[in-house]
C-alpha cells in the first residue's frame, strides 16, 4: 500500500487542479444565453456554496455548524451568475449575484442557460443583495411558463407571493427587508452592471 501513496497523491493534486473556476465561466453560453451555476436544487435545505479556492461545493458554516435553512426548503434553484461580483465597496455582499432558476429540481454545478424575468431588491444583513429570478432558455426544462416579469405577475401571482415571503423568513438572523421587485429589464441591467470587466 505504502508504494502507491504517492501515485494516489499525485492523482489527488492533478484532479483538484483540473477542476474548474465556476466563478470565472463565460457569462453567456455559445448561444448567446445568460448562464447561471446551480448551488442549492429546488425542495433542499441545506445552504451550499461555491468555495472558490477549492472549487467544488460544500454546505456553509455558521458557528462551526453546517448550515442547513431552518425553515421551508428552496423554492426554486438557487445559484450563482458567474463573472458578475457585487463590490463591498459599492454596497454589496461581496459575491457574484444571486439566482433563482425556476424550474424542475437541478443539481448542485448545474450550469444552466437562462431568461432573467424579474428580481427582488433586497437588502440582507445591511448589504444590497439582489435576487435575479430567472427560467430555463430551454422550455422543457420550465415549470412556470413566462418570459417577463409581467407574465410571471400576472399568470404566476402565488409565485412572487412564495419568493417574497421565503427570503423574508429564511434566515431570521440576517434581517433581511425586501424593497421590491423589479422586471426583467431592471435584472438585466443589474446583471450587466455587475459583470466583471475582463
Amino acid at each position: 500500500m505504502r508504494k502507491y501513496l504517492p501515485i494516489l497523491i499525485l492523482i489527488l493534486i492533478a484532479s483538484c487542479k483540473s477542476r474548474q473556476d465556476l466563478l470565472a465561466t463565460s457569462l453567456h453560453s455559445e448561444n448567446g444565453h445568460y448562464q447561471a451555476v446551480i448551488e442549492i436544487p429546488a425542495g433542499t435545505n441545506a445552504k451550499v456554496e461555491y468555495d472558490k479556492n477549492l472549487r467544488l461545493f460544500s454546505t456553509s458554516l455558521r458557528n462551526g455548524k453546517e448550515r442547513i435553512i431552518d425553515f421551508l426548503a428552496y423554492p426554486a434553484n438557487y445559484g450563482f451568475i458567474p463573472s458578475t461580483y457585487s463590490d463591498p465597496a459599492n454596497g454589496g455582499d461581496g459575491d457574484a449575484l444571486d439566482i433563482m432558476i425556476l424550474s424542475s429540481t437541478l443539481k448542485s454545478g448545474d450550469i444552466v442557460e437562462f431568461v432573467p424575468i424579474g428580481m427582488i431588491k433586497m437588502i440582507d444583513a445591511g448589504e444590497e443583495d439582489f435576487k435575479i429570478i430567472g427560467v430555463p432558455a430551454r422550455r422543457e426544462l420550465r415549470t412556470i411558463q413566462a418570459e417577463n416579469y409581467q407574465q410571471l405577475s400576472e399568470n404566476y401571482p402565488g409565485a412572487l407571493n412564495i419568493l417574497e415571503t421565503w427570503f423574508s423568513n429564511y434566515d431570521l438572523e440576517d434581517n433581511t427587508v425586501i424593497q421590491g421587485w423589479g422586471d426583467e429589464k431592471d435584472a438585466i441591467k443589474e446583471i450587466e452592471r455587475l459583470r466583471l470587466k475582463l
